[in-house]
């Protein structure tokens, strides 16, 4: 057989691991990777800025479940990756990332873009390294993606010097089976003895709850969680990135009464999701101080570190557990025993729906960011994908706007990761073509991934973009904050002349219709994009995470 040189490899061995699409921003020594991996009829997507390519990559990896691959050029390429991968290890998203470098033969002779970028990298991933032979190109990315996804998973970087990617090498020489590899995820079962002790605390407790987070998804545990629920009339809650894996309409989901369930609860039952500022470290008050505390977690130093002291610590894949647990439950299901729990909660919702001040059907001008919420609602797909981008209109959505499929509610993030809305609606668009996406963006956070709208337009991914226009970042109450406007710029107009179907709305009467024009057009194979003036007054209350708020 001929020659290879290592930017053929590197591609045929992502071929025969499977990867389909990779998102990317040209330039040397990446791209005669890149072409090869355009010759391997790998769908090559790329975009305006190397954040986007990983963010993109991170919403791919979420909807078909394993590693989302983007690639960068060496030097200020690979460094601006940073932020994407940074927000997918604290997302826990299996991201691999191939960047190119100044040739290693020449390393510390101030080469052209010569810097450290394993040093670089190192703290954004869960691990990050150097191939140093073309010939084990092949086995090394069956390295980077078995990592991605082994346990909790995480983003690998993969370095990739310009001398290794165009060094010849006698293909007969190369052991292409490691990249046909499939990938191994190991779903550790629990102790016998916990899981059974957890089905005696759950048929116990009158007031449990469930906490689940993306642990779920990913180990696609959600027929086993909705058994549970079922079965002994949980009241269950998920983290932002874990919503849909119950429908939200279903008669044990209590959004409104959140802060009351957990207060009251006598067993809190957390699964696959950390403990971190999100659920408040699970601490009091906001926490019931003498619940009993129960975590099923498959990353055991998860399980040793908890914040707060755990009375059932299960390491285990969440599916798994689940199966056990529902097992050891066979027969004895009952949920008459939380039925008086379930009624309270239920009072507290209706309660709150009758307090004043809800403005999700109000007409006044400017909009109301709730009424948008509200009009987004009422016409999108119950499974579509929503993803959600900024800082009062990511808090107005997440209590506003319900999600009934698993893993189709994306958003800035724990590690809140403003501008991530339109390249996570892309990605998300390109793992499932066929399904409805919406991007609903602040016009701060809108405006620093704004140009992959160019992106969508040249590689045909037809998604609804509508941005909350209130002038500036945050709301504007109270007054006096630096830096926060940016005054209610015509980003329609932007969007019209890269190609995209644009509208402007004022009145909240039009927004219904213009939102159905949108996705017309978007049904057309179009990108749309809906600019719409909110008042720049309306402060969304939420969890106080910090000391500080903006």
């Amino acid at each position: 057989m001929a020659d290879m040189i290592g930017s053929e490899i590197l591609a045929r061995a992502l071929k025969l691991a499977g990867v389909e699409d990779i998102f990317y921003l040209m330039g040397g020594p990446m791209l005669a990777a890149e072409k090869a991996c355009e010759n391997e009829d790998i769908r090559m997507i790329d975009v305006r800025h190397e954040q986007a390519a990983a963010m993109m990559a991170n919403a791919y990896a979420r909807l078909r479940n394993r590693p989302g691959i983007c690639m960068a050029a060496s030097g200020p390429g690979v460094i601006n990756l940073t932020t994407g991968m940074a927000n997918a290890l604290v997302d826990g998203a299996p991201v691999v990332a191939f960047g190119g470098s100044s040739p290693v033969s020449a390393y510390g002779r101030q080469a052209f873009q010569e810097i450290d970028q394993l040093a670089i990298l190192e703290p954004c991933v869960k691990h990050a390294f150097r191939v140093y032979s073309p010939e084990r190109i092949p086995e090394l990315v069956n390295d980077a993606l078995q990592t991605a996804v082994a346990g909790k998973p995480g983003p690998v970087y993969v370095d990739l010097p310009g001398d290794v990617l165009y060094k010849p090498v006698d293909a007969d020489t190369i052991d292409w089976g490691f990249a046909e590899r499939p990938l191994q995820r190991p779903r550790p079962a629990g102790a016998p003895a916990d899981v059974a002790r957890l089905a005696d605390a759950l048929m116990a407790a009158e007031r449990p709850v469930i906490v689940s987070g993306t642990g779920v998804l990913w180990s696609e545990a959600w027929p086993e969680l909705r058994q549970l629920v079922d079965t002994l009339g949980i009241p269950f809650y998920t983290t932002p990135q874990g919503r849909g894996v119950i429908p939200e309409d279903h008669p044990c989901c209590y959004p409104s009464a959140r802060s009351m369930a957990f207060r009251e609860a006598d067993l809190i039952l957390v699964v696959g999701t950390r403990l971190n500022y999100v659920v408040n470290h699970l601490a009091p008050p906001r926490f019931a101080a003498d619940a009993t505390v129960a975590r099923i977690d498959i990353d055991a130093s998860e399980i040793a570190t908890s914040p707060r002291r755990l009375d059932i610590g299960i390491v285990g894949d969440a599916k798994t557990v689940l199966t056990a647990l529902n097992a050891a439950l066979e027969g004895r299901g009952n949920t008459e025993r939380s039925t008086p729990w379930r009624q309270k909660l239920a009072a507290r919702v209706e309660e709150k729906r009758g307090q004043p001040g809800d403005n999700s059907r109000s007409d006044a001008q400017p909009i109301h960011p709730l009424r948008l919420c509200q009009e987004v609602t009422d016409f999108m797909n119950r499974d579509a994908v929503l993803v959600v981008d900024g800082q009062e209109i990511l808090n107005y959505g997440r209590q506003a706007m319900p999600t009934h499929t698993p893993g189709h509610r994306m958003n800035s993030g724990p590690f809140g990761t403003m501008g991530v809305g339109l390249p996570l609606g892309l990605g998300a668009k390109v793992a499932k073509p066929d399904t409805q996406v919406i991007v609903v963006h602040g016009d701060g956070s809108f405006g620093l991934n704004a140009m992959e709208l160019d992106t969508a337009v040249r590689h045909n991914i037809p998604v609804l973009v509508v941005i909350s226009l209130n002038g500036g970042w945050t709301a504007a109450d109270p007054p006096g904050k630096p830096g926060r406007n940016l005054g209610f710029t015509r980003y329609d107009q932007m969007a019209e002349a890269l190609g995209c179907y644009s509208d402007y709305v004022e009145d909240p009467k039009d927004l219904g219709g213009a939102l159905r024009r949108a996705q017309d057009a978007v049904d057309s194979g179009r990108v749309a994009v809906v600019n719409v003036k909110t008042d720049e007054t309306a402060r969304a209350t939420t969890q106080a995470f910090t000391q500080y708020v903006t």
